[in-house]
């Protein structure tokens, strides 16, 4: 066994509950703790004598401790005072409410402190961000001294005790495994794997951090690249069981369920449906993506590419995320065909109707796990497809034949992004939106006006008899400092209830509540009977309420852009004049700058565009939250080390048909297992 694969439960002096938080983040091996990349850094490395201490500058003092006592201020605060003394001068070092230190640095100790030079009342003293007992001073250094990782903290796993397992893994690993053939890292100018691993954690300079990087995202990159190339050629080599056919009956009787349709199509829909019934009359299965803004009519091009594929005789699978919107497709879909003699059936977990004698099922997850419906299977259409597990999709097609399929999406992915994700996909854009539909206004409410806004609410709800949706990030209140300005869902909805609208009637949503609950409270919205729904983000998907004109977003700051374009499009979706107001608790610059964007912007595109180009890959449009692809430390904005990836793979696919000499390649690929990436 390689030690990269050595089980991460083979550290020495960790106890298991360390062991148990890292494979709560799926660090299962030495490896997988090596790809647990820092989330930023600080620059410890000048070191600095203490005669010669700047106020203000970020440094490492090293020294011996000559005294350490606790200490209590007038206000009752505990302070630990340590004098530290090298060959230049001493200083004090104050940490507060850490008793427990004066116990592990006494007195004759060497130390290492890292941290910046301020005053207390009139005299200098030293503020510690860091610290290491070292024996000398020329102790290899882990936390100061130099340029030190610091990491995203989850499972309660603290950065120091991460830098100190990496130390012991880096020394550990005596062979780094190599993925790439030598030229394409000599042609590439890379560095080796040993110097990219130590350099991403450890940093001589910031140039070798660069080209740790650089390594590291362009093998990240080629991996997926290689393996969307492999899903590619076998997509090739499949052929659809039941083939599509429309002919000159079929055509007429498509544009007479197009004509009775209460509404006109747009060009964009029109559009698509011809894409779409060129892909499914050919033997190949198709895989095409349509992406369309929130309200701009996908639903009905799936009505319309589902009835092309009754009138073959075959059956259409239709999968929704939630209860909700399974049941909210059913009864569309059942208007819709009312007249056309086809049975739409439903499969949830607690609802089934017609699912054996329907020719278009709609279900969730459900689906999953019914069998018989998979006879004469032509067309899969997944909805909000980002929303399901990548094995969830594979099954769903393998266990069909390999119908045709079409997924759906309203959170828009930047051109750049989805060739880069999906290849040769076939992509679909739906950009207006239907006739009638008015622009939903969006308002960055100022702290200040909270209750103007509740005023005004309360005068439309009274007096026009629309309806509200407010919504928090969170079920209950987080104990997180960094969170502590999150409302949960539950606070805010006695708040409202009974201090801010008492006359009014508010209902609760969320997403802990058995679906029967669910159902019974969206019903009692949908009728009138709630005024206002208070909700988490479980509204966030496919939930069409008319009369719901005013979408309040609370503690918007903790929303990805892509949600917060989602939530609002829960309103405007009939002729009436829609709403969308952010409250934010920060006041940070970066955040308002957002905000204010999605505000004057209602183009999901446009916005998928600036989150694009404002963070990359990891975050476009909140995608962390959705998915599309995990990448630890490439990102899709740079397109320069894309290209670079792209030319090494198809110089890769020509010259090496094979994986068998790369057994170390092959093992990353099927790490995959398509669970983070797919064709679809």
């Amino acid at each position: 066994m390689s030690s990269y694969d050595i089980p991460i439960s083979n550290l020495p002096r960790t106890r298991s509950l360390t062991i148990k938080r890292f494979k709560a983040l799926e660090i299962e091996t030495f490896g997988d703790l090596l790809n647990y990349f820092p989330s930023r850094y600080e620059d410890y490395s000048q070191i600095t004598p203490i005669a010669h201490l700047v106020l203000g500058n970020k440094t490492t003092i090293q020294g011996e401790i000559k005294s350490a006592r606790n200490h209590y201020s007038k206000s009752g605060l505990q302070l630990q005072k340590i004098i530290i003394k090298d060959e230049t001068g001493s200083i004090e070092v104050n940490w507060f409410n850490q008793p427990y230190l004066i116990r592990i640095l006494t007195v004759t100790k060497k130390i290492s402190v890292s941290g910046t030079v301020i005053f207390i009342g009139r005299e200098l003293v030293f503020q510690p961000f860091e610290y290491e007992l070292i024996t000398d001073f020329h102790t290899k250094l882990v936390h100061t001294g130099k340029i030190v990782p610091v990491y995203s903290e989850k499972q309660n796993l603290s950065s120091k005790l991460l830098r100190e397992k990496l130390t012991y893994v880096l020394l550990e690993i005596l062979q780094f495994p190599e993925l790439l053939p030598k030229e394409i890292t000599s042609f590439n100018s890379l560095i080796s794997p040993k110097e990219a691993y130590v350099n991403i954690h450890f940093p001589i300079s910031g140039e070798m951090y660069q080209k740790a990087k650089e390594r590291l995202a362009f093998e990240e990159l080629f991996v997926i690249s290689l393996l969307l190339a492999q899903l590619k050629k076998e997509q090739k080599e499949i052929q659809v069981k039941f083939p599509i056919k429309i002919n000159e009956k079929n055509k007429k009787l498509i544009s007479i369920f197009i004509h009775n349709l209460p509404f006109t199509l747009t060009p964009d829909q029109n559009t698509a449906l011809n894409e779409i019934i060129a892909d499914i009359q050919k033997l190949n299965p198709m895989n095409r993506f349509l992406q369309g803004d929130v309200g701009s009519g996908k639903t009905i091009v799936a009505a319309i590419i589902a009835y092309a594929v009754c009138l073959n005789g075959y059956k259409t699978l239709i999968m929704a995320p939630t209860e909700i919107l399974a049941k909210q497709h059913y009864e569309t879909f059942s208007k819709l065909f009312e007249k056309t003699g086809i049975q739409i059936g439903l499969i949830t977990g607690s609802q089934k109707i017609n699912q054996d004698q329907s020719t278009i099922v709609i279900g969730t997850h459900a689906l999953l796990n019914n069998s018989t419906i998979y006879k004469k299977v032509g067309l899969v259409i997944i909805d909000e497809q980002h929303r399901f597990g990548v094995k969830q999709r594979a099954f769903l097609k393998s266990s069909s034949n390999y119908p045709h399929l079409l997924t759906m999406t309203a959170t828009p992915i930047p051109r750049t992004v989805a060739l880069t994700l999906y290849g040769d996909l076939d992509i679909s854009v739906l950009l207006t939106l239907p006739k009638g539909r008015i622009l939903i206004k969006t308002f960055l409410v100022p702290t200040e006006k909270r209750q103007n806004a509740y005023d005004w609410i309360r005068k439309k709800v009274k007096n026009e008899k629309q309806q509200v949706f407010i919504v928090c990030p969170r079920i209950s209140e987080s104990e997180e400092e960094n969170e502590t300005s999150i409302k949960a869902v539950k606070k805010e909805y006695e708040t409202i209830k009974k201090e801010i609208f008492p006359e009014l009637q508010i209902g609760l949503l969320h997403g802990k509540l058995r679906p029967k609950e669910k159902n019974e409270i969206m019903n009692m919205f949908k009728n009138k009977q709630i005024d206002i729904l208070v909700s988490t983000s479980v509204v966030e998907v496919g939930i069409d309420i008319p009369n719901a004109t005013i979408m309040m977003i609370e503690g918007s700051e903790n929303f990805g852009l892509a949600q917060l374009h989602q939530l609002r499009g829960r309103v405007g979706r009939s002729t009436l004049q829609s709403y969308c107001l952010l409250f934010t608790e920060s006041d940070d610059p970066e955040t308002m700058n957002r905000l204010s964007f999605f505000s004057k912007h209602i183009n999901g595109f446009e916005l998928s565009e600036y989150d694009f180009k404002r963070r990359g890959s990891g975050s476009i449009l909140g995608t962390e939250q959705h998915g599309y692809l995990k990448l630890k430390i490439a990102s899709l904005s740079d397109m320069n080390l894309i290209s670079k990836v792209k030319k090494s793979v198809e110089y890769f696919i020509k010259k090496y048909p094979s994986l068998s000499h790369f057994p170390q390649l092959e093992k990353e690929i099927n790490k995959y297992d398509i669970e983070n990436i797919s064709m679809d």
